[in-house]
């Protein structure tokens, strides 16, 4: 048994530490919404700065776009020319992949300044991306609502797990001393 643990030490260092980062800002979000009371911004800070954020964008792209609060689900409803396409829910604010992404990046950490420097960055190429996404998303829906699982359900998600999945890669392949040590 001790010579399969020390055979795997890396391995099971990783995970333990992925685990223990991910169980922890997890539960650190959960805490933050459920002490976020929605006054202020609803449904909470983060999907009404994703919302708003979106609405700008595609405002800015030339749709006359406005964002709203959901009157019967903790959500903003995203209208675009008068026409209700979507919605902006807590899951659509890009918080749990970036924790994801985090996790994964510090279970295989590099120098503390490169680490930092990296999850900061990637955490900005998330969020920036996921808006993208949403506006993308938003005014798919308005032009082909029909096509509103294949996009919601397969392609966004595809490309924006497909973006952290390029991001670790890149990670793993140029920045991270556990590869390098074992290499």
């Amino acid at each position: 048994m001790r010579e399969l643990l020390t055979k795997y030490k890396l391995v099971i260092r990783f995970i333990i530490t992925f685990l223990v980062v991910y169980g922890v800002l997890t539960v650190s979000y959960y805490l933050y919404l459920n002490l976020s009371d929605g006054s202020k911004y609803y449904p909470d800070f983060m999907t009404n700065l994703v919302a708003r954020q979106t609405n700008s964008l595609l405002n800015s792209i030339g749709y006359e776009a406005k964002v709203i609060p959901h009157p019967n689900e903790a959500s903003m409803k995203v209208i675009i020319n008068g026409k209700f396409v979507a919605r902006v829910i807590e899951g659509c604010n890009a918080v749990s992949i970036i924790i994801l992404f985090l996790s994964f990046i510090v279970a295989f950490a590099g120098k503390l300044k490169t680490t930092f420097l990296y999850c900061f960055a990637g955490s900005i190429i998330i969020y920036a991306f996921n808006l993208i996404r949403i506006a993308i998303l938003s005014a798919g829906l308005y032009h082909y609502p029909w096509r509103k699982e294949v996009l919601h359900n397969v392609i966004f998600p595809m490309l924006i797990y497909g973006t952290v999945f390029l991001l670790w890669m890149v990670w793993v392949n140029r920045f991270s001393k556990n590869i390098k040590a074992n290499a």
